[in-house]
């Protein structure tokens, strides 16, 4: 089937991008959950047969636990790096990032991407967590998915912004079912002559044929494949058990169609992975176990690799230095650049904060609504040893002056897109030594202007900023005193005060509901490779716009001072560029562009403050070369056709010794 040339030609350029969502948190700096960049000449380090892992145990924070089985609620990269194992949908991608078959085995669009048809392979099969047969995956278990997820009642408005924005009906059937009571919108399903049918622009020519209806020419639609809200729900399995308790499902009531059944779930402890005996890919190569060892720590990790109990662990920046200085260590040759995550990490604000009694927060809601306020952050914090706890061999990596990732998406002649954010910006290139925001006159210009039109208002200084971690976990604690430091030096102590505050489980429950934190850094990994999906989670007014509904509750603001008015009325300016970038479909040149002004538009007025990239080091059994790898979607994760040496990798088989060698003798 035909392809369109601009998606083919973005891939391919991502390939050969060396720095490559659903939000992803990165939980203050833990070392698993940080990742690092591949350089250097290739030489492949083969196992031999005997040399390969059969049962894999990887370390995962504890702070990493999932929420939720379902994959089609399933929002935060915490529960998709599980879930991704257990169900497939429409696409997967391989190692370059160009989207392969999956479910589907063939796909394409004859009109420049107003219809897209995915024709779907037969034979696979839904089992139970012992690897049971119990039903065909069809055509009809992805219509039953859509629903699903544009079912208001159903799955409470998550994952529907990508088919809402893209679907033709989608939006009308989701306010539909936002009118019905829960018990009839429960009764909805996916079934020829149901509503859904009628109103949403997706059919089912036979069992193993999906057609989806774009609202306009959508060439990147395809990509969205990738992501869990077009993804398969077992409609036999909704009719057995009830919507209710499919909203809950776990991994003993689950069905699977995935590389792996969830056959052992110990909260907070162990999961372990089985391979899926009825697996549709007979070809893959996967392991016959995974095993996820929870921890407190990236110290416990370490110990765990060295005791040769897990067959990874991420390097920190005290971790590396031990090493590194030492090249007598038996595994300083054993140092290697871990996975780029896909995540462009910022510190997203909350507009609208309470204290703990619950009452509001003025002083700091005062503060935030001041631009002045916040564009002394964007040209005052310096952040340079805060990479370090990411990647202290080359922490300037990790700079991040963008909303969106590098590498989502490119022009018609190569140019990466964020490219085109950096010239709105009138931003000078990363040059690898200081970061390029920083400018210590307009740091001192900003942070007076801000200190006089606060003061007026009742403000008092240094304004209380409450940054939330996970308690018990002393990678994170050190990464937030590390954080501490940078405000006070940045910013200074007259200015603001950084409070590290914990929490013991839950960020969603414990902080981020009750309003409680100044700030969130979180990164967004793209669900679909376009601007859109990054921008579109800042919109104003928008309550599946994740970033804007559930971190910096900007909707909730009100226009009660001349701060949050203006406040507002920047949010709605932004909201509209977006809007209009989005409504350009027949050039995606001048898409892209569009675009650009729009998150220059929200980056020159801060709305949100951009970080840091998960770029580091690590040890690691597992050839990190041979994973899937893409800016979108979910599927970066699986843990299919990975090689593996029970020996490890080094860093001369990944061309970076001389790398490593540099930055022992620079601190030496």
């Amino acid at each position: 089937m035909k392809k369109t040339v601009s998606r083919v030609m973005a891939l391919l350029l991502a390939s050969m991008l060396t720095l490559t969502g659903c939000g992803g948190s990165q939980e203050t700096g833990e070392e698993n959950t940080t990742s690092g960049e591949t350089g250097g000449t290739e030489q492949k380090e083969e196992a031999s047969s005997e040399n390969e892992i059969k049962d894999l145990v990887i370390p995962m924070a504890v702070s990493r636990e999932l929420e939720t089985f379902n994959i089609l609620y399933a929002q935060r990269q915490e529960d998709s790096e599980n879930l991704t194992n257990l169900v497939d949908g429409l696409l997967e991608v391989d190692t370059k990032g160009k989207l392969v078959p999956a479910i589907a085995k063939e796909w394409g669009t004859e009109d420049g991407g107003l219809t897209w048809t995915f024709k779907l392979r037969e034979g696979v099969k839904w089992v139970d967590v012992n690897g049971q047969e119990k039903a065909d995956c069809n055509a009809q278990d992805f219509a039953t998915g859509l629903e699903w997820v544009l079912n208001f009642h159903k799955n409470d408005s998550t994952n529907t912004s990508m088919p809402l924005e893209m679907i033709k009906g989608a939006k009308e059937y989701y306010e539909y079912t936002k009118t019905l009571s829960a018990e009839e919108a429960y009764a909805l399903n996916a079934g020829e002559g149901s509503k859904f049918r009628e109103m949403v622009g997706f059919e089912t020519p036979d069992d193993y044929t999906v057609v989806y209806h774009c609202l306009a020419p959508k060439p990147y639609f395809d990509s969205l494949g990738t992501y869990n809200c077009l993804y398969p729900a077992p409609q036999a399995l909704i009719d057995e058990m009830g919507v209710e308790n499919y909203k809950a499902i776990n991994n003993e009531t689950m069905w699977y169609n995935g590389c792996y059944t969830m056959t052992s779930y110990l909260q907070g402890n162990e999961k372990i992975f089985t391979k899926n005996p009825l697996y549709w890919d007979t070809e893959a190569k996967l392991f016959d176990t995974v095993t996820y060892k929870m921890v407190e720590s990236g110290d416990i990790s370490f110990q765990l690799y060295e005791s040769g109990e897990v067959d990874y662990v991420a390097l920190g920046e005290a971790r590396i230095n031990t090493i590194a200085n030492n090249p007598d260590d038996p595994l300083y040759q054993y140092m290697i650049p871990d996975v780029p995550s896909k995540h462009s990490y910022q510190f997203h604000f909350n507009y609208n904060k309470n204290k703990e009694d619950g009452t509001p927060d003025t002083n700091w809601n005062n503060a935030i609504a001041n631009e002045a306020f916040r564009k002394t952050w964007y040209h005052g914090l310096d952040l340079t040893n805060y990479f370090k706890r990411t990647n202290a061999i080359d922490p300037m990596v990790c700079e991040n002056n963008f909303y969106t990732m590098k590498g989502l998406c490119y022009t018609s002649d190569g140019t990466d897109y964020v490219e085109l954010v950096r010239k709105e910006l009138g931003l000078a290139e990363e040059n690898g030594e200081t970061p390029v925001r920083i400018d210590a006159e307009k740091t001192a210009e900003y942070k007076k202007q801000a200190m006089e039109e606060l003061s007026a208002l009742g403000v008092t200084f240094p304004v209380e900023v409450d940054y939330y971690i996970i308690a018990s976990n002393q990678t994170a604690l050190d990464s937030a005193t590390v954080l501490k430091q940078c405000f006070s030096d940045g910013l200074g102590d007259d200015f603001v005060k950084l409070n590290i505050k914990t929490y013991i489980k839950s960020l969603r429950q414990e902080v981020l509901n009750p309003h409680l934190q100044s700030f969130v850094l979180n990164g967004w990994g793209a669900d679909y490779g376009d601007p859109q999906n990054f921008l579109g989670q800042e919109l104003y007014g928008y309550d599946n716009a994740d970033y804007s509904a559930n971190y910096s509750f900007i909707n909730e603001v009100t226009a009660e001072t001349e701060a949050n008015k203006q406040l507002i009325n920047t949010y709605k300016e932004y909201t509209k560029m977006v809007e209009e970038a989005d409504k350009i479909t027949d050039n995606l040149d001048e898409r892209y562009a569009a675009y650009a002004k729009a998150e220059a538009y929200l980056l020159d007025h801060v709305l949100v403050l951009p970080c840091n990239y998960g770029i580091g080091w690590a040890l690691s059994k597992v050839d990190n070369d041979s994973k899937m790898r893409a800016m979108f979607g979910i599927q970066d994760d699986k843990m299919k056709n990975w090689e593996t040496n029970m020996d490890g990798y080094t860093s001369e088989s990944k061309g970076v010794a001389e790398q490593v060698k540099a930055y022992t003798e620079a601190n030496a």
